[in-house]
């Protein structure tokens, strides 16, 4: 079992450089673990590509619909304060966004706050390097 990041499961829906290996990675371990927000993310990016004209209308349909298919089998971490206040101390020491914050907050809710020896599914630069900094391993 895997924390995916949004990041992550963009190239699961669109053929993206990375897919590929974000592919593998899937199908080595199919239990995908994320935070609660993740569906929402990850479609806010598919519309925004869509209104840029980055993505094709059919593409953006077939692309909803993996998302959908997805999150009818991935495991999620629920909004808590306790998810708040991790995202509030990671804050004040790694360069994330609050979005960010509140993904690795989750991720080490998940973990029960001993994130050795587990793995983070994740392409953010700023929230790959705080996962590692938190104790995970990064993938791919």
């Amino acid at each position: 079992m895997k924390f995916w990041d949004s990041s992550a499961i963009i190239p699961l829906c669109l053929q993206e450089p990375i897919s590929e290996q974000v592919h593998a990675v899937l199908k080595a371990d199919e239990d995908i673990v994320v935070w609660w927000s993740t569906r929402l993310e990850c479609l806010s990016a598919l519309e925004r590509r869509h209104r840029e004209g980055a993505l094709p209308a059919e593409t953006q349909l077939k692309s909803r619909a993996v998302i959908f298919a997805l999150a009818t089998a991935w495991s999620e971490v629920l909004p808590s304060e306790r998810v708040r206040q991790r995202a509030e101390r990671l804050l004040a020491i790694h360069p994330l966004r609050s979005a960010d914050a509140l993904q690795l907050g989750a991720a080490l809710i998940w973990s029960e706050e001993a994130p050795q020896g587990l793995e983070v599914v994740c392409l953010d630069t700023n929230l790959r390097e705080g996962a590692l900094k938190e104790g995970f391993a990064i993938l791919p």
